[in-house]
């Protein structure tokens, strides 16, 4: 689903980026710890073709294709599509609008899936006008889901959002990788392949206790240095930090 080979991305003529080298299957959810500053939305970012993330070396495969310099719009009809951890506030545009243009061209209404996500009450909301952090991943879902990317790219999806509503966002990015996982108090139960690929940044690891993910990797200082096991890698940054992960992995 995802080849990425060598990449070095410049922020402002600073390196952000080092010779990251990804690969996600098809069907594949992984995870991407790493500290604050360590590149981690950079690199998401630079999956998409935000404007700013200028790629020096390497390129980005997606299905069999090279986006390393497509723009935005046509990554998001290639099947690519990003929740982001602080989106902006766009005056002037319906919730239902929105929705409505990520959907285009796809079978869904709209009534239907913001119900899903306990979020009718904000369709007729310009989007995210005076939301809470939990309302706003919310939102973010209901485009996701609307538009139906075959690889998702979500940034902390966990981040301000509260224990009541952590539950029904991990429902439903399970929903929406098509992985029918169901929690249970928290934890979840049952493994099943999806049909789509993630890629989750998480910098809490509160995620993994309502999602499955298939792989773990860290990004420190800009670079890749670890690949195994989600929870592996999470139960040795808890206990020993990521400087140690880092040495551990050398």
């Amino acid at each position: 689903m995802l080849e990425i080979e060598e990449l070095k991305v410049e922020v402002g003529d600073k390196e952000i980026l080092k010779n990251v080298n990804m690969e996600i299957p098809d069907g594949e959810t992984h995870i991407l710890f790493g500290p604050n500053g360590s590149g981690k939305t950079s690199l998401m970012m630079t999956l998409m073709g935000f404007s700013g993330y200028k790629v020096t070396h390497g390129k980005i495969v997606f299905k069999g294709e090279d986006i390393t310099y497509m723009p935005i719009h046509e990554r998001a009809r290639l099947g690519m599509g990003v929740l982001f951890q602080r989106p902006p506030t766009i005056n002037g545009l319906k919730t239902r609008s929105m929705v409505e243009i990520c959907g285009r061209g796809k079978a869904m209404d709209v009534e239907t899936l913001a119900k899903q996500l306990n979020f009718s009450d904000f369709l007729d909301r310009d989007v995210n006008h005076n939301f809470s952090g939990g309302e706003i991943k919310r939102c973010e879902l209901l485009q996701l889901t609307a538009q139906q990317p075959d690889m998702v790219l979500l940034d902390e999806p966990e981040s301000g959002v509260d224990l009541e509503s952590i539950a029904l966002v991990g429902d439903t990015i399970n929903a929406l990788l098509h992985r029918g996982v169901k929690h249970s108090k928290g934890k979840p139960h049952k493994e099943a392949n999806g049909t789509k690929s993630a890629l989750v940044i998480t910098h809490t690891g509160h995620i993994l206790d309502y999602i499955t993910a298939d792989r773990g990797q860290v990004l420190y200082s800009g670079a890749l240095c670890c690949s195994r096991n989600a929870r592996e890698i999470l139960k040795w940054i808890r206990e020993y930090g990521y400087e140690e992960c880092v040495r551990c992995s050398m």
